[in-house]
């Protein structure tokens, strides 16, 4: 008997091909399958009652007219789904006990899921943008967000099937380097790149620099000077460029290295800076780009905001009147560039939701752009999110008033993981505590992001994401140390134990078995939307499902039958959980 990889599409699929048949519905009927309450079904199609309503018909009589279709067309097995009308037109499917042990024999472990999911986008070249951060700077609290949510999107994206780059945009040129060449000539600086506090130093003249420009107007004028040297070549001030850049860089890694952070290329905005004219170009060629108080701007009128009637005007400026490019122009040239040479039919874009503007005139522009030339532009999302807040309502500082450093965070969360760890397992030795600790207070810095739906600001509080109860790292961590620790106890390797398992059949095994089946439909929908906190919801319910089904039934019985019925369940959540987590970015534990 065969089994669905994702029941939701299949039936949403066999749906839309069975309204074609049925005249008031037709071929662009939207079933509107969702989730239903496991009471009563698994899914539910409620698109027959707007549809009803449309066409004036009776809704109960429309929906029995597209079930009696859909069992006509032949691709229902109803040995698999049961299905009724109810209510006044809802349609509702439940899945067989055989249907949802077909579902666990069949997709057992990660391989079998990545082939499966790999239909969703399969094909398809993606390339991420993040985390992007700007050189000469030490990464802060606000670097958690695009460095933790870039990672959990790019992993759900590659599970799905897509040709994936990742390309770390870095912020390294502008006229903030003419700052920081000013101030280090000024402060006889010379930078070791080797030094520890190298990218410290770095921060701190920058600090220093922007304070003596901003006073100085003369300063200032030295700063453009020094980024026109640089701009034209200038071999000392390319040479020190060069330093700047690869001291940031490392510092960098190591931070994107506790996070488990890939990165296919960098290519930062310098890499662009010979490309920009032809933006510039093809911009007044096209008729899109025009002259501003001495800017090139683009305008969109049919955009109330970005209009040239807008009380506050806001034009896409492209060139500044100075001659010189900026974040428009760049992000432009990368456009094309990904479009034409990584052959991108797919572009996300990873950053916080204060630059929704910016990237909805990029996408605007790009669109008008690239349909004047002939191109085709590639599908463009914009994953934003909100800030991470203190538990006073406000952004996360030092007592100084700076922002906290992301080492800091790192290093703290793997100190009070360390205490809890040690109270929970006093008995394992302390290297593996404080390697147990590390693991899982980077991953509870991961999941109290993630599971916070991200265009939402969240509080931060340590208490709550190192708990080990509720929504958080720990507590999933923990749930599958428990499943493992079932096969460590009988002897056995996860997955071992299950041959010949049938069907589940008590009803704690069959709601445990409808939750594990239902990680498509959560991977369908994080990935639909770019949000990971559909995810974070699975795994949760997940772990309470399997803590209900651990207390209504025994695993280890003298039953053959049952036992291996029930250890199929333990591996499958066992797997389940850690491919979840995984996809989170969150390495999975044998003990804690």
């Amino acid at each position: 008997m065969s089994a669905w990889f994702n029941p939701a599409r299949e039936l949403d699929a066999l749906l839309r091909q069975a309204a074609a048949s049925v005249p008031a519905l037709g071929a662009g009927f939207n079933p509107e399958l969702k989730p239903s309450d496991p009471r009563h079904a698994d899914f539910q199609a409620n698109g027959v009652l707007g549809a009803a309503k449309q066409a004036k018909a009776n809704p109960r009589a429309l929906a029995t007219q597209l079930l009696e279709a859909l069992r006509a067309g032949g691709g229902l097995d109803e040995r698999l789904v049961q299905v009724e009308v109810a209510g006044p037109g809802f349609i509702n499917f439940k899945l067989t006990p055989a249907a949802l042990g077909a579902w666990l024999r069949e997709y057992r472990d990660e391989s079998r899921w990545r082939a499966g999911a790999a239909r969703l986008m399969g094909g398809r070249k993606v390339v991420i943008d993040y985390p992007s951060p700007n050189t000469a700077k030490q990464m802060h609290v606000g670097h958690l967000r695009p460095i933790v949510i870039g990672e959990a999107v790019a992993r759900l994206i590659e599970f799905c099937g897509a040709d994936l780059v990742r390309d770390n945009h870095i912020g390294d040129w502008g006229t903030n380097f003419g700052v920081l060449i000013l101030a280090i000539r000024r402060a006889g600086f010379q930078l070791d790149a080797k030094s520890p506090t190298a990218l410290e130093d770095l921060e701190r003249l920058y600090k220093e620099g922007s304070a003596a420009t901003k006073a100085d107007p003369a300063l200032m004028d030295a700063a453009r000077a020094e980024l026109a040297k640089l701009q034209s070549g200038d071999l000392a001030n390319s040479a020190l460029w060069k330093q700047i850049v690869e001291v940031s860089n490392a510092a960098c890694q190591r931070s994107y290295d506790q996070f488990g952070l890939k990165t296919d290329v960098i290519l930062g905005e310098s890499f662009y800076r010979d490309k920009v004219d032809q933006v510039y170009a093809e911009l007044a060629k096209h008729g899109l780009a025009e002259e501003s108080e001495g800017a090139l701007v683009v305008w969109h009128d049919e955009e109330p905001r970005f209009s040239r009637d807008a009380e506050t005007k806001m034009p896409f400026i492209v060139r500044k009147k100075d001659g010189s490019s900026n974040y428009a122009s760049t992000d432009l040239a990368t456009l094309l560039y990904r479009a034409e040479h990584l052959k991108a039919d797919e572009i996300v874009y990873v950053t916080d939701g204060r630059q929704q503007d910016h990237f909805h005139q990029l996408f605007l522009t790009g669109a008008k752009w690239f349909k004047a030339s002939g191109r085709q532009l590639p599908r463009l999302r914009h994953v934003w999110f909100g800030t991470i807040l203190g538990e006073d309502g406000k952004a996360i500082k030092t007592k100084s008033g700076d922002p906290v450093r992301l080492q800091e965070l790192i290093d703290e969360a793997a100190a009070k993981a360390f205490e809890a760890v040690s109270a929970k397992s006093p008995d394992l030795p302390e290297a593996e505590r404080r390697a147990i600790a590390r693991a899982v207070g980077v991953g509870a810095l991961r999941y109290a992001d993630l599971s916070s739906n991200r265009t939402m600001d969240y509080t931060f509080s340590w208490s709550k994401l190192l708990a080990f109860e509720g929504n958080t790292a720990p507590y999933l961590m923990y749930a599958g140390v428990r499943v493992r620790s079932i096969f460590r106890k009988a002897g056995l390797s996860v997955g071992q134990g299950e041959e010949g398992a049938d069907d589940p059949v008590t009803p704690a095994e069959i709601a445990l078995a409808r939750k594990l089946v239902a990680f498509t439909a959560a991977l369908d929908q994080s990935l639909e939307e770019l949000r990971p906190h559909h995810l974070c919801t699975y795994l949760h319910e997940l772990a309470s499902a399997y803590g209900a089904f651990y207390a209504a039934d025994s695993v280890i019985v003298d039953d053959p039958a049952v036992k291996a019925r029930r250890l199929m369940l333990c591996a499958r959540t066992s797997a389940v959980l850690e491919c979840g987590l995984r996809l989170l970015g969150i390495e999975p534990l044998e003990r804690m």
